[in-house]
Parts: structure tokens; sequence; C-alpha cells
């Protein structure tokens, strides 16, 4: 059954696979995305990870919580969207390897 399978090469592609996922979480951690929203009154960073990394609310907004509400989830949304466009274009390079 298993006979055509060399397991030395497995072993192989399983320490590559290893290397290259320890090298993908460095590479996103690194990354930063910012976003903002309502011309810059409210300020989103993203490491590569998907953790917010930072938060700005202009003064203005905290007297009118249904507009920091509106454009902090704008913002949220948009750097989330960001990192995770990344984290799939930069997954796909990994797979790419494995062909």
């Amino acid at each position: 059954m298993f006979g055509d399978i060399d397991f030395s090469k497995m072993s192989e592609l399983l320490n590559k696979a290893k290397e290259q996922a320890k090298e993908f979480e460095d590479k996103l951690s690194n990354k930063e995305f910012s976003a903002n929203s309502g011309g810059g009154l409210v300020k989103v960073s993203a490491n590569g990870k998907g953790e917010i990394i930072d938060l700005s609310i202009d003064d203005s907004l905290l007297e009118d919580k249904e507009s920091l509400q509106i454009l902090l989830i704008s913002a949220l949304n948009e750097v989330l969207n960001m990192v995770n466009q990344n984290r799939g274009a930069a997954f796909g390079d990994i797979l790419g390897g494995f062909r």
C-alpha cells in the first residue's frame, strides 16, 4: 500500500512547511495596516495577524455616539479587510512553493 511513498521526502516537505509557516507568522507580525473614516476622524491600525494595535478618535466625535459607532465600524472593517487580503496573498505564495 505504501510501497511507492518515500517517507524521507515527506519528512523534508513537512519540515519545509513548518519553516515557511513560521516565516509567514513573523512577516504578518511585522506588517502594519491603517485605515480611516470620516475624513480621518477615526483611524485604526492593525498588524498582519489582525490584532488592533492603535486607535485614534477625534474629540469632536465624543459627543456623537451614533456617528462614532458608524465611523469606527467602517474603519475597523476596512483595516481587517486589508489584513485578510494580505494574508490570502501571502498564504497563496506559500502554497505556490509546494506545487
